[in-house]
């Protein structure tokens, strides 16, 4: 760790990655990306108020002692927040997982806040800029730290949590996703598991999921201790257990404390079934940590999505449920069952190609639409490349602008429309039109 730049960092705490935000007074970090070079916007960054550039390219450096020189920005950028994580001794919470990770965390965060002062990872900063991002904005009041970590590589929460430094953690699920970047299913159980590895090596508590095979597999190989257990399956023992009392269509479940005679009923706002082991991960955290029971069902009520996930918008023709961020095998299945599980009239679902999936994409999508046909549903628009090379006799679009015309032309009303897809596809542009 460069001591000098932590010292600047104490006097200038405003770190800033874009040129085109820069505070007076603040640090610019010259990062580099597929299609841009930080190093050549360094001076521009100096001439509109930051007081540093941190820079890594000795071409861009005027040795006026404004241009801090680095073998590596990002590194630095890293360093620079584990050692600023390492001035906090709170709690940390790690949170991945393939599936449900962005909400898992903002359900922990609102749980633990009914007690405490929370800092946690703003939208879905997960990635090796966005983790220092959250790093950075801890500060004296905080009391505790709910941090997001995403992968799509090999290693990729192995370098996360060792700037993060988690006192304990959680994997919401591993699921087929990101295939073209892990190589396979045992690729991303492996990288998820970098976040176990790191618990275990350091004495981390664990919060898991004993519904899921996968991840009680995972905790029993790495001998995993201290744990903590949730469960939506009555016939998998666990200290906080859930089940389902209706989703049509928000999910109520009703929970309890093993032991305890005690249940308590919970009216979300979170579309989905699936949804009720991310809420009892909240649980499980906040009743560790001293959050009152009757305190967790406030704030799992009170919580309200609001980007595009699991997130029913009623409009003037129709009630939609938007998941439209991010999809991949495992959600896409998930989204589908619930969909067909709720017992609401007129179902429709337009459904966007699943991203980054390399060879396996073909058989992914296949399978999808072989699921929707075993699920029963009718009216169904698929969307996107992949979903055309489908063999299925569901509506097809070559991309989102397609969609919009058809619209244009027939107006659903009064129908429950699932709207999901990866992001790359846009279908969030549709819900301004349904």
């Amino acid at each position: 760790m460069n001591s000098r730049l932590y010292e600047l960092y104490k006097q200038h705490p405003i770190i800033t990655t874009d040129s085109r935000n820069c505070p007076e007074g603040s640090i610019f970090m010259a990062l580099k990306g597929a299609s841009f070079d930080g190093n050549k916007f360094a001076q521009t960054a100096l001439d509109k108020g930051c007081a540093y550039a941190v820079i890594d390219n000795p071409d861009y450096d005027k040795a006026d002692g404004r241009h801090i020189l680095v073998p590596d920005a990002l590194v630095a950028y890293k360093e620079l927040a584990r050692e600023h994580r390492r001035q906090f001794d709170i709690p940390v919470i790690g949170i991945t997982g393939t599936n449900g990770k962005t909400t898992t965390k903002e359900l922990v965060s609102a749980v633990l806040a009914e007690r405490y002062r929370v800092m946690h990872t703003e939208a879905n900063y997960n990635n090796d800029v966005g983790v220092p991002k959250t790093l950075l904005r801890l500060a004296p009041e905080h009391q505790i730290a709910v941090v997001e970590m995403g992968a799509s590589h090999p290693g990729d929460i192995k370098r996360l949590v060792d700037y993060v430094e988690p006192t304990c953690g959680l994997i919401t699920n591993v699921g087929r996703a990101h295939l073209q970047g892990f190589g396979s299913f045992e690729g991303v159980m492996r990288t998820k598991g970098e976040l176990y590895d790191y618990l275990r090596a350091h004495d981390g508590l664990t919060f898991v999921d004993a519904a899921n095979p996968y991840l009680t597999k995972m905790v029993a190989e790495r001998r995993l201790a201290p744990t903590e257990t949730y469960s939506a399956d009555a016939a998998k023992p666990a200290e906080v257990v859930g089940r389902v009392v209706s989703s049509a269509p928000f999910l109520c479940f009703e929970w309890q404390v093993r032991g305890q005679s005690t249940s308590h009923r919970v009216q979300s706002h979170l579309i989905g079934t699936y949804n009720i082991t991310n809420m009892l991960a909240a649980i499980a955290v906040g009743l560790h940590f001293g959050v009152e029971a009757s305190q967790i069902s406030h704030a799992l009520e009170a919580y309200v999505p609001s980007n595009n996930r699991s997130q029913l918008t009623v409009t003037a023709q129709n009630r939609l449920i938007v998941d439209a961020y991010n999809a991949n095998p495992t959600s896409m299945r998930a989204a589908l069952d619930n969909f067909a599980y709720m017992q609401v009239p007129h179902k429709m679902a337009i459904l966007g190609d699943m991203r980054e999936l390399g060879e396996a994409s073909a058989e992914e999508h296949q399978h999808v639409v072989d699921h929707i046909a075993e699920l029963g549903l009718t009216d169904v628009w698929l969307v996107g490349s992949e979903f055309a090379k489908t063999r299925c006799a569901y509506r097809k679009f070559a991309d989102v602008e397609e969609v919009k015309e058809a619209l244009a032309q027939h107006q659903p009303t009064d129908h429950y429309i699932l709207i999901k897809g990866s992001n790359g596809i846009r279908l969030y542009e549709l819900p301004a039109l349904l």
